[in-house]
C-alpha cells in the first residue's frame, strides 16, 4: 500500500521530471577559475554583516532564513521563488499555488502571519526588513514558477519596507542565471545554470552591499571548504534533515587573514546538490570570483534527496514533518544558523 509520504514523493518526483523537461543546451560555456575543496572546518571570521541568496527551493529557504532573522540577516537575492509560507505546510499549495498559480498565493495572508509570529517572537521584528536590501529575478521564460508568483514575492518585501529591485525581463528558464552557466538562457534543464550574457551576481552584490569591485578575472586566491554539516545539524545528524554530510564555504585570503568581510549564504535549488550536480553551483554562480575582490565569504549549504524530498530541495513545505520549517527552531533554518553563526564568531 502506498503511505501518504511516499504519496508526496512521487507526485513531486513526477511533477518536476515534467516541469524540468529539457530543450537544447547552449554549445560551449565559459569556464571559470575553481579551487579544488580541501577538508577542513569553519571558523570565526571578522564578518560585518550577512546576507542570503537563493535559486528556487533555495530561494524560499533564502526568505525564510531572512524573515525569521532579520535582525541578523540584512538582505536577500531571490531567483525564481515565490513569497514567504507561499506553501503553508501543504505541498499541493506548493506545486499548484506557488509554482503553476493555479491557486491563489493569498500574500495579505502570508503577510499576516509573519506579522503574528513577529508578535510571538517566533520570527524578528517586521520592522527590521523596512530598508533592507532585496534583489528579485524571474526569468521570462520560467515556466515551473510563474511571474505572478513572484510578483507577491516583490509585493511581500514592499508591504513591509523592503527596498526591492526587480529583475523580470531576463529571458530566462528555470534557473540560477550567471556568465558561467552551461546551458542556453531559456533552458530549463539540469544543471539549472543559465547564461543569458548578463551578470545578474554584479547586480545583486551591488543592491546587497553597495558599490563592488570587479570580479577576479585570473585564478582564485582563496579556499574552498570542504566541512561537516553534521558539526552544525540540530540533531547531529544532516542526513535526518535531509542535509548532506557536507558543505563547502569560500574564503578570500583577505578574511583568512582577519580582515573585515561580509558573508553571502548562497542555497542552491532541487536537483542542484552536490549529490546531484557535484560543485556546478559552488563553481560557478559567479560568487568567488566577486568574493575574492569584494571580501566576501561565500557559504554553501548541501541538501539532500530523501525519501520525503526525491529532489534534494530545501524544506519549505514542510516535508521534514514539523510545521516549524519557515521559523526560528525550524531544523535547517537552525542547522544553516549554526553555521553563519560559527563564521561570524
Amino acid at each position: 500500500m502506498t503511505t501518504p509520504l511516499r504519496a508526496t514523493a512521487a507526485l513531486v518526483t513526477a511533477l518536476l521530471l515534467v516541469l524540468t523537461a529539457t530543450v537544447p543546451a547552449q554549445a560551449a560555456a565559459a569556464t571559470p577559475a575553481t579551487k579544488t575543496p580541501v577538508a577542513g572546518t569553519l571558523r570565526a571570521h571578522n564578518v560585518s554583516g550577512v546576507y542570503v541568496a537563493g535559486v528556487s527551493s533555495g530561494g524560499y529557504m533564502a526568505t525564510q532564513l531572512h524573515v525569521a532573522y532579520s535582525s541578523r540577516i540584512r538582505g536577500a537575492a531571490v531567483f525564481a521563488a515565490g513569497p514567504y509560507y507561499c506553501a503553508q505546510n501543504n505541498v499541493a499549495q506548493a506545486l499548484d499555488g506557488c509554482g503553476d498559480n493555479v491557486y491563489p498565493t493569498n500574500v495579505s495572508a502570508l503577510q499576516a502571519y509573519t506579522r503574528t509570529w513577529a508578535s510571538y517572537g517566533w520570527v524578528d521584528p517586521v520592522g527590521n526588513l523596512s530598508g533592507d536590501p532585496v534583489y528579485v529575478l524571474h526569468g521570462t521564460n520560467d515556466t515551473v514558477v510563474q511571474k505572478s508568483v513572484t510578483d507577491d514575492l516583490v509585493r511581500y518585501y514592499q508591504h513591509f519596507g523592503a527596498n526591492v529591485q526587480y529583475d523580470s525581463g531576463t529571458p530566462a528558464g528555470h534557473a540560477w542565471v550567471t556568465p558561467y552557466g552551461t546551458l542556453g538562457c531559456a533552458t530549463t534543464a539540469s544543471p539549472f545554470l543559465a547564461d543569458c550574457g548578463t551578470d545578474p551576481q554584479g547586480a545583486l552584490l551591488r543592491k546587497l552591499l553597495g558599490s563592488v569591485r570587479a570580479p577576479n578575472s585570473g585564478p582564485l586566491g582563496g579556499s574552498l571548504i570542504r566541512f561537516s554539516q553534521h558539526t552544525y545539524a540540530v540533531n547531529g545528524w544532516a542526513d535526518g534533515l535531509s542535509m548532506a554530510a557536507d558543505g563547502f564555504a569560500y574564503v578570500p585570503a583577505s578574511c583568512a587573514a582577519g580582515q573585515s568581510c561580509r558573508l553571502l549564504v548562497a542555497l542552491h535549488g532541487c536537483l542542484q546538490g552536490h549529490g546531484a550536480v557535484g560543485t556546478a553551483f559552488v563553481d560557478r554562480a559567479n560568487l568567488n570570483q566577486y568574493a575574492d575582490t569584494n571580501q566576501l565569504i561565500v557559504l554553501y549549504p548541501q541538501a539532500r534527496a530523501a525519501a520525503t524530498n526525491p529532489n534534494g530541495c530545501w524544506d519549505w513545505w514542510g516535508y521534514l514533518g514539523a510545521t516549524n520549517y519557515p521559523i526560528k527552531g525550524g531544523a535547517q533554518i537552525e542547522t544553516i544558523m549554526n553555521m553563519v553563526r560559527r563564521l561570524d564568531g
